[in-house]
């Protein structure tokens, strides 16, 4: 590692002190990575592999020239660690660090800019310095809500990942409190996990996984056990749980491209009775995921002849109608909407549809336009007493609305004709004075 150079620590020469201080910290022990603590981190847990990580950071050359610096931008940076998002030298770095922890790294090219370099900034074939600080990390969320957080305790193998409809083999072991409720192997079919016993939340993540990976899952009550809880493992309502998971292995199930326009079909009638079932018992998320593969199967198909067209329309039909109900049930009401509209492109006089979607918008204190989807509904079925019912409590809503912008708009008014009173006076003063 000789070579002419001007940068220093601590006052000797920078590769000196490399060589005396520094650690190996590549698997390979190559040399490649070389990590030299200026200050020591907070004992505890290092970032994982996937977690979202935080850190300052300042890269050299040997020369001793500075070519980039996160502190002069003033601002931190954040990547996902172990993922190839950043420079080989920076993954390997950052995960032998602890919080708060700085430190320097000597990198070779072939674990920082390689052969190439950096046009104008990096020569070819350059050794490199980065300072890091770890500022902090975070488990990488899997869901939008932040329902579930993995940290990837062991990189699991491959390239593919279990899709929905997979046979996998798992190993599980749940906590909650700290203490161990579940532990065993296990087979289920992704998205029929619940059949087994195995949370929402583990069943979610199946797709994010690699043969041989282990991971810590991180699950909100949405994804674990919910507002039920789970008598037989003595866990209350509401409750976090933790699920440690080794995926052993999986069978994928097949891709939409890989089926004909018949087998999607006859698959399509056992998916939505297991999505009935699931609907019937109160389970909607699980539900949602076996509707929602009717639609990514048929919906680009038209089918042949006279019946395939209607056995194609049949399925869609009634798949985004169930999935508007379970997204009623879970109160999600723009997905509602959407398939609610989808559903009347298929049907324009549906009246399901144009109930629900009447539903959605009602509770989304969109009354007006609540009211003209019931009174659409009664067009298709007069006799639909429901619906007029739900008309009166549209009329109802529009008018506390407009009584409370009335109060709104009055109190205003009063305020402003009160300023008025106390301005004018004070403006006649003035004006009398000059």
């Amino acid at each position: 590692m000789t070579t002419d150079q001007d940068l220093t620590m601590d006052g000797q020469p920078a590769t000196a002190v490399f060589a005396a201080k520094g650690i190996d910290v590549t698997t390979s022990k190559d040399q490649g990575v070389i990590k030299v603590v200026k200050r020591q981190g907070l004992d505890g847990e290092r970032p994982m592999i996937g977690d979202r990580v935080t850190v300052h950071y300042t890269g050299k050359l040997l020369t001793g020239n500075k070519f980039d610096c996160s502190r002069d931008r003033k601002e931190a940076f954040c990547f996902n660690v172990g993922k190839g998002q950043v420079l080989k030298a920076w993954d390997i770095g950052v995960l032998s660090m602890q919080m708060g922890e700085v430190c320097t790294l000597l990198c070779k090219p072939e674990y920082a800019y390689g052969s190439a370099g950096n046009p104008e900034k990096i020569p070819p074939n350059s050794l490199v310095v980065f300072e890091m600080e770890l500022l902090k990390f975070e488990g990488e969320m899997l869901t939008d809500d932040s329902g579930i957080m993995r940290r990837i305790k062991v990189k699991g193998d491959g390239y593919t990942n279990p899709n929905d409809g997979s046979s996998v083999e798992v190993h599980l072991e749940g906590r909650c409190g700290g203490r161990l409720f579940d532990c065993r192997d296990v087979s289920f079919i992704v998205g029929e996990a619940e059949d087994k016993g195995v949370p929402l939340g583990v069943d979610r993540a199946m797709d994010k996984m690699q043969k041989g990976e282990c991971c810590i899952l991180y699950l909100k009550p949405k994804y674990g056990f919910g507002s039920k809880g789970k008598p037989e493992y003595k866990i209350g309502p509401d409750r976090d749980i933790i699920y440690e998971v080794t995926l052993k292995n999986f069978q994928r199930a097949k891709e939409t491209w890989e089926m004909d326009l018949t087998e999607k079909i006859d698959l399509a009638a056992g998916v939505k009775h297991k999505g009935n079932q699931y609907f019937k018992v109160g389970l909607y998320h699980q539900a949602v995921i076996q509707y929602q593969r009717i639609v990514s199967w048929l919906e680009m198909e038209c089918g042949s002849g006279i019946e395939q067209p209607k056995r194609i329309q049949s399925f869609m039909l009634t798949a985004h109608l169930n999935l508007a109900l379970c997204f009623l049930r879970i109160k999600e009401f723009s997905q509602v909407v959407d398939n609610c509209n989808k559903a009347i492109e298929l049907d324009e006089k549906n009246e399901k549809a144009l109930y629900r979607r009447g539903e959605a918008r009602l509770l989304r204190n969109e009354f007006t336009m609540a009211m003209e989807d019931f009174q659409l509904v009664l067009r298709v079925n007069p006799s639909n007493r429901a619906a007029l019912a739900q008309i009166y409590i549209c009329q109802s809503k529009i008018k506390e609305h407009h009584e409370h912008d009335k109060k709104i708009y009055a109190n205003m008014f009063q305020k402003f004709a009160e300023r008025d009173t106390k301005v004018c006076p004070l403006a006649r003063l003035r004006l009398h004075n000059c």
